[in-house]
């Protein structure tokens, strides 16, 4: 056996979980389907799975029946998006290069990876800012129980003017149980909320569990009338120059998805894949048909907008909307 594959039947470190696979075009949902699959959420630090690794996680079938999801796992290449393996099929509807900032160095060294043009335009939306503010930037840490609610408090003003939460539902959860969790995590000196203020109000929020001194991106979000100030980027910086002050963290992980501003403030980068494995069957294969299939279609149309220099017309046209 593998040294992943002898991980993986340390069956106490899986979940049950209902995991989506969003049914889209670009950014707009049709439908989603949710299947119950066991979850093993990959931290980064894992080792990328090989050939052989792939090839044994149909033996996981026998626990768990209804399949597995192997959440932003490190992978070693690139992997077919359908094979058959034995017993049942493989899917990895994504795979991504998960973006971190390194925090083990100082913060010298880090601004070092930039180009001056690139250092000149932070530090002139800093200072942008700054004037804007009354001279100074307002910027706010949150991290135990009490204080983490008055940052969510803070936070779902601004998440709810985001297009994001309008359009897609993706803003801070506002329901019982995620402040709950929050609140746990808190007690453990878990997580980190930040607030950047204008006025006397936030304007950018942005949320980050700590799992194994690694602070995950999670939630965050500015408000559309202040994007000419570049809240998210001023607030960004402030965060990741307090982090590497602090001197007690490893890594900030950026998780799945590779947008311009992950890019910009990463240092590193791992080849990642969301791996689902299924029994083979009529139903299974269809909805991986399906679900692949649309997924590339949409993938086309955003290259052919791409093309033509039409998608940051489209995504902004969607953020009016939102707003």
């Amino acid at each position: 056996m593998t040294q992943n594959s002898v991980a993986f039947t340390n069956f106490s470190l899986w979940s049950q979980s209902r995991v989506p696979l969003r049914l889209a075009l670009g950014d707009v949902s049709l439908a989603t389907i949710r299947l119950p699959l066991a979850l093993w959420t990959a931290n980064g630090t894992e080792s990328p799975l090989l050939d052989a690794d792939i090839a044994e996680l149909p033996d996981l079938l026998e626990k768990f029946p209804s399949g597995l999801f192997l959440k932003s796992y490190p992978v070693a290449q690139p992997l077919a998006a359908i094979s058959r393996v034995k017993g049942g099929l493989c899917y990895i509807p994504h795979q991504f290069h998960r973006y971190y900032i390194d925090l083990t160095g100082s913060f010298d060294t880090y601004q070092g990876k930039f180009s001056s043009k690139s250092r000149s335009t932070i530090r002139r939306k800093l200072r942008k800012f700054a004037e804007r503010s009354g001279g100074s930037i307002d910027w706010r840490q949150y991290r135990t129980p009490e204080e983490l609610e008055v940052f969510h408090a803070g936070a779902c003003k601004v998440s709810a003017l985001t297009y994001q939460e309008r359009l897609l539902n993706a803003g801070i959860p506002r329901n019982s149980a995620f402040r709950e969790r929050m609140a746990r995590l808190a007690a453990q000196d878990r997580v980190r909320g930040y607030l950047l203020y204008l006025d006397g109000k936030p304007v950018s929020y942005l949320y980050c569990p700590i799992e194994d001194n690694v602070l995950i991106y999670q939630f965050l979000g500015y408000d559309p009338a202040y994007a000419s100030l570049s809240p998210g980027t001023v607030l960004q910086w402030c965060v990741v120059e307090s982090l590497f002050a602090e001197g007690c963290y490893r890594a900030f992980d950026f998780t799945q998805g590779e947008g311009d501003h992950k890019r910009f403030f990463s240092t590193d980068s791992n080849l990642c894949a969301n791996i689902v494995v299924l029994p083979s069957s009529p139903t299974n294969w269809g909805v991986v048909l399906l679900h692949c299939g649309l997924d590339r279609f949409s993938g086309q149309c955003g290259r052919m907008l791409d093309r033509f220099e039409l998608k940051k017309r489209v995504k902004r046209l969607l953020r009016r909307q939102g707003s």
